[in-house]
């Protein structure tokens, strides 16, 4: 009950207020049925933002850090995002994909819409980054269509880091829905995935016109993290001297 008073009386509204975001390709998310809404990820809005203008209820995977903060705090976040329709997946350990992809089809068990972002975490420069094949093993045990989406200028209205959003256009344009029926049957076949994989990304891609980068973001934003603390780690090493 909850999640419909939140997208329809609290956050729904305000929400598009704020971006005024435009609607494109609507029809091409299905009135019944599971189905696999799968997009980029640009901004901590996306999560809200999507569900603010779909007319079904979505589910969407989201990380377990948003449900174990301490404190008070902590518990009003975890309670916030479970009634805003989130599930928390650990992605830690060699487990956390598989635990991503049982919880991932208990939704479209119930012939629900599951959203997902196979990029696996936000984009941290804006790019579009290989996708991960989770969200091919869910589409071919459970039979689903997946439709692409592409949030556009989420990013500009709140980078990482930001907290109270930029006023900024917003456009969410859905995609005809991807038919991975001919590969049934052939979930446990790696090359399959990654085809099915690529070519879904390349419909995410069209939808964007981001800039692509074909490696896993989380494993650029690691080197990055780790280039900049090598340079920090130089710098103080050796301090640059004052100009004369």
């Amino acid at each position: 009950m909850f999640y419909y008073v939140l997208k329809y009386v609290l956050l729904g509204p305000l929400l598009r207020l704020v971006f005024r975001p435009r609607i494109e390709g609507l029809e091409h998310v299905p009135s019944s049925g599971a189905a696999i809404i799968a997009g980029n990820h640009l901004s901590f809005s996306d999560h809200f933002l999507m569900p603010a203008v779909l007319k079904r209820r979505i589910t969407f995977l989201a990380k377990a850090e948003y449900f174990t903060g301490p404190g008070i705090k902590g518990r009003l976040t975890a309670h916030f995002f479970r009634s805003a329709g989130q599930i928390p997946v650990d992605r830690s350990g060699k487990e956390a994909g598989q635990a991503a992809i049982r919880e991932g089809l208990g939704v479209l068990s119930k012939d629900e819409l599951l959203g997902i972002y196979p990029e696996g975490t936000r984009s941290h420069d804006g790019r579009l980054y290989k996708g991960k094949v989770g969200v091919a093993v869910m589409a071919l045990k459970a039979g689903v269509p997946v439709i692409p989406c592409a949030m556009i200028g989420t990013f500009e209205a709140q980078p990482p880091g930001k907290v109270i959003p930029n006023i900024h256009p917003v456009v969410i344009r859905f995609g005809k829905p991807l038919d991975f029926s001919r590969y049934a049957g052939m979930e446990n076949e790696k090359a399959i995935l990654r085809a099915i994989t690529d070519e879904l990304m390349y419909a995410i891609l069209s939808l964007s016109e981001q800039e692509y980068v074909d490696e896993y973001a989380a494993v650029v934003k690691a080197q990055q993290t780790e280039e900049k603390a090598a340079a920090k780690a130089k710098e103080r090493r050796f301090p640059r001297l004052p100009l004369s």
